[in-house]
């Protein structure tokens, strides 16, 4: 009988060390859970980047001033068409590639010098996709390429207009990023009147 007091008492205190000590171990562990993809986490970014009021208004200013040049209302680079058979894990994967062309063939060519705030929005940019460095796709890599591939064909195909669209659309740029790689996106996507 002795023994089994032992035994009840010893088993109780393993219980009580196992909840106390291991649980919240686990609870808080760092391994992904299973079926997780590892690669959605790499993909999102902090919600404070796009709530820094003084680059949110440069980017709007130099994508305005820009717009009002446009002359060209039937075409769009930057919009819901980007994610045509794009999984929704994807989405920042996609617009961090997006991000990434904009910046290096469009705000780092010689418009940087036709328009204000162009660097210091473009080095945003390029911090953001510098934040998303680890951020890799999951599943078949075709419709991201074909969807970014239309997309520079539509800006080719518009010659000396393609730049001043795709700077033009930075607000709307600015705005996908957000939604997709943010852990709470905002409702709806931007809409802008041509």
């Amino acid at each position: 009988m002795a023994s089994l007091q032992t035994l009840s008492k010893s088993f109780s205190g393993w219980v009580f060390f196992c909840c106390c000590c291991c649980l919240p171990f686990l609870l808080t562990s760092s391994l992904p859970l299973k079926g997780a993809s590892p690669a959605h986490h790499d993909c999102r970014l902090r919600k404070i980047n796009f709530q820094q009021p003084y680059i949110r208004n440069r980017t709007y200013t130099l994508a305005k001033t820009v717009h009002a040049s446009d002359k060209d209302t039937d075409n769009r680079l930057i919009g819901q068409q980007l994610f045509v058979n794009i999984r929704e894990n994807n989405r920042c994967y996609l617009m961090k590639r997006v991000v990434e062309f904009i910046v290096k063939d469009v705000l780092l060519t010689e418009v940087k010098n036709q328009y204000p705030y162009v660097e210091e929005v473009a080095q945003f940019l390029a911090s953001l996709t510098s934040e998303l460095s680890s951020c890799k796709f999951s599943g078949k890599k075709e419709h991201i390429e074909k969807n970014l591939e239309q997309m520079k064909n539509k800006m080719e195909e518009l010659g000396e207009n393609g730049k001043t669209k795709a700077i033009g659309e930075l607000d709307l740029l600015f705005d996908y990023m957000e939604n997709a790689c943010t852990d709470a996106p905002k409702k709806g996507g931007s809409k802008k009147k041509n």
